[in-house]
């Protein structure tokens, strides 16, 4: 029977553990993946160590919310998806119930596109959630256009390297802030105009030094915690703060410095809409043919090794994404 990867109770890395189930008939409207190769996250690792804002169904949950496989079945219903077409998954909404750690798992046929060509398995499960969220932040929400100043927060991270490069393809000018001067090289590499290291910058001077004064057009932020208020501060007069993720659980500081727009994005928002989706899909496929876009992956994974992935993972040393490979 096919493995998948379950816990039965929130914790440590070593919570998870391979089973074997049975494998699941698509319902209408549904097609069963493949899966190649699977992207890790800091929602998958908030999930299993019980700070997930959601419920999440215990025991025997899943973890999982991006992958990338062939079709291996279509339900009844299902058209212009054929058994055997490469594809992305676009959203696990239910990943405890259906995740993308295991062999096979079975989605809603809007919930996949075709893989764009010449982009091997372990770089198409880097793409989704952190372009997606990249472009879903920057684009439908800011509205970020050419000659903005864009301020990434954890730019080392998945969605900051992806953000980076949105930014550049949009003709924004990114400003990369990272923990560690230790990323510096890998960052401007990466296409940042410039690198601020929070143990040695001052953010909000520095952003306003590399802007001639002015400030950061638009803030992109996964933090949060309470140096949201602080971080603010780098923001032009009028401009946006865009917060995308929660890396620091707790209580965000609350902005004062207005005029500022405040924008709380989740991606969800867009992934289950099916016109964004296909924006997204357009989007990134034209940004990697040109290759304007290009997936960071950090470290590769096999399945039998989940839980060094995702105690790899909370070391937080990585640079882009980690993929499991099944």
């Amino acid at each position: 029977m096919p493995r998948v990867v379950v816990f039965d109770r929130t914790g440590a890395p070593d919570v998870l553990h391979l089973v074997d189930e049975p494998l699941d008939e698509p319902g209408t409207g549904e097609v069963r993946i493949r899966i190649e190769a699977a992207g890790v996250n800091r929602l998958d690792q908030m999930m299993r160590a019980g700070h997930y804002p959601g419920p999440v169904r215990l025991p025997h949950a899943r973890l999982g919310c991006e992958g990338t496989g062939t079709v291996d079945a279509v339900g009844p219903g299902v058209e212009g998806i054929a058994a055997g077409d490469a594809v992305i998954i676009t959203a696990v909404p239910a990943m405890d119930l259906n995740g993308t750690y295991a062999e096979y798992t079975t989605v809603p046929a809007a919930s996949v596109v075709p893989r764009p060509a010449g982009l091997d398995a372990t770089a198409a499960a880097a793409l989704w959630v952190a372009y997606s969220t990249a472009y879903g932040a920057l684009v439908e929400k800011a509205a970020t256009r050419p000659g903005d100043h864009v301020l990434i927060t954890a730019a080392s991270s998945a969605v900051g390297l992806a953000a980076i490069q949105v930014a550049r393809q949009l003709g924004a000018v990114p400003l990369a802030v990272t923990r560690s001067g230790a990323k510096k090289d890998a960052l401007l590499a990466a296409g940042a105009e410039a690198v601020i290291a929070t143990d040695r910058d001052d953010v909000s001077e520095a952003a306003h030094r590399h802007t001639g004064g002015a400030g950061a057009d638009i803030i992109l932020d996964t933090v949060m915690g309470p140096g949201l208020a602080d971080l603010s501060k780098a923001a032009k007069p009028g401009g946006t703060l865009v917060t995308a993720g929660w890396l620091d659980p707790r209580p965000a500081s609350f902005p004062m410095n207005w005029p500022l727009t405040i924008i709380g994005y989740a991606s969800f928002e867009h992934t289950l809409d099916p016109t964004v989706v296909r924006r997204i899909a357009a989007f990134l496929e034209a940004g990697l043919r040109t290759g304007a876009l290009r997936p960071t992956v950090d470290r590769v994974f096999g399945l039998d090794d989940i839980v060094a992935a995702h105690a790899y993972l909370e070391e937080g040393h990585q640079v882009g994404k980690i993929v499991v490979t099944v």
